[in-house]
């Protein structure tokens, strides 16, 4: 039953996130805020309200491994399973600049995971990671490398506006609550730490969405944008989730995280930016590779 509530709560975070979005965007274009604000909630805030939900939970209920496993693996998944899945249907072959300097922020993102296993994530790390992120998306949507089509969602009344984001919230808040709440209960259920649920089960859930589309993208032949957003989703993931997350509470990385699974994280990017940077794709080969390392690296957390 926990791992149907885990999926239940799972559908009503991404179903509260897309009314959220739609609201948030309605009501957007009702001030006038401008498109960088939008684009922000929209691209970035938006599209990760999810993961961000389930984080501020598990933080605010002294569970925050399971928020960090969940990041992480996140990005793992996002990284190998996603682009495999991708790639192996239809290679990446428009490697651009903007992209190199993606996975280099990734990577950089990925030692400062690694040096913060040291101290302890508090609201001191949330403000620079927000302030941080801020100044990427910035200049992403500067460079318009982030797609905004999102912001072309029909305009309600501002009183409907508001109706859908107090929904939106409400389903995010119980799905939230759901979610966490059944994952909490398998590791205890399969004696298995809460940093492993989170690092697998808690991951792949909330990388179905990229999943989704980066197979239809595949599918459609439109795969440009592809890696640009899996890499711009893995440093929302840390500036935007977890950064926002240590505004609810202090806690520290977990060693089994520490260990093993960030340096992974950074193996895994280190070698996504060897094929942008020598073979220039990501073609049937990467797409291989990630798989069976995905399969490896599953079997492995639980062994």
């Amino acid at each position: 039953m926990d791992l149907l509530y885990l999926i239940i709560g799972l559908l009503i975070l991404v179903g509260g996130a897309e009314i959220v979005i739609r609201g948030s965007v309605s009501f957007g274009k009702k001030l006038n805020i401008s498109l960088f604000a939008i684009g922000v909630v929209i691209v970035a805030g938006g599209t990760s309200l999810p993961e961000l939900a389930s984080s501020i939970n598990a933080v605010v209920n002294d569970h925050a491994d399971l928020a960090l496993g969940a990041i992480v693996g996140s990005n793992i998944a996002n990284l190998i399973l996603v682009m495999s899945a991708t790639t192996i249907i239809l290679p990446i072959s428009n490697i651009n600049k903007n992209q190199i300097n993606q996975a280099w922020i990734n990577i950089g993102l990925g030692v400062v995971l690694i040096l913060m296993s040291f101290f302890y994530f508090n609201y001191i790390f949330g403000i620079n990671s927000i302030i941080l992120l801020t100044f990427i998306m910035y200049n992403q949507i500067k460079k318009g490398s982030l797609n905004l089509k999102e912001i072309n969602k029909s305009a309600y009344s501002t009183f409907f506006s508001l109706i859908l984001i107090i929904i939106g919230i409400i389903f995010l808040i119980y799905g939230s609550e759901l979610f966490v709440g059944s994952a909490i209960n398998l590791a205890n259920k399969f004696n298995v730490s809460e940093a492993v649920i989170g690092l697998s089960i808690i991951a792949f859930g909330t990388s179905l969405p990229e999943l989704v589309v980066g197979i239809m993208s595949a599918i459609k032949r439109k795969v440009d944008f592809a890696l640009g957003n899996i890499l711009g989703s893995n440093i929302y993931n840390v500036l935007g989730v977890l950064g926002i997350s240590s505004f609810f509470g202090n806690f520290s990385m977990p060693n089994i995280l520490a260990r093993q699974d960030l340096y992974f994280m950074l193996l895994i990017t280190f070698l996504i930016l060897g094929f942008m940077f020598f073979i220039k794709k990501l073609g049937r080969t990467y797409g291989s590779i990630a798989l069976i390392l995905y399969i490896c690296y599953m079997y492995f957390i639980f062994s």
